[in-house]
């Protein structure tokens, strides 16, 4: 891996932390296909990990609840040719999903009131409108 990834602040993923798998990748391919994993299987024990800060834990974990195993989070990558690459975007793929998933819940939103003037406008307008269909009819018409 070439630098430490960034979940969000000082908090980044810890090396020692994650467990890497390779495997074969499944397409097309010429004779090196057969013989080279270029397949990435990133696991991160999220559950017993000490890199996050508690109240992020929990977030991470009720929020990633679905995709969990035995509180292990799994990110697979097989775009690239090449294992580097595809290392280093299970790596960022990881690190952005664990920013996601810890991220601050939204501020609730308050509801404002429509001011008086905007719906005397709407009414009066309405009302207008209202008057000119009416004039259109040929009730009054002899």
């Amino acid at each position: 891996m070439s630098a430490p990834y960034v979940i969000r602040g000082s908090v980044s993923l810890p090396e020692a932390e994650l467990m890497w798998r390779f495997s074969r990748s499944s397409g097309p391919g010429g004779q090196h296909v057969n013989t080279s994993d270029s397949q990435v299987e990133l696991r991160f024990d999220l559950g017993s990990t000490t890199a996050l800060p508690p109240v992020w834990k929990e977030r991470a974990l009720e929020r990633l609840a679905g995709r969990l195993t035995d509180g292990v989070v799994t990110v697979r990558a097989s775009e690239h040719r090449s294992q580097w690459r595809n290392r280093e975007t299970a790596a960022v793929r990881l690190a952005s999903l664990l920013a996601e998933a810890t991220a601050p819940p939204p501020k609730p939103r308050r509801p404002t009131r429509i001011p008086r003037g905007i719906n005397e406008r709407r009414l009066r307008q309405k009302k207008q409108r209202s008057d000119t269909k009416r004039g259109r009819s040929g009730r009054d018409w002899h």
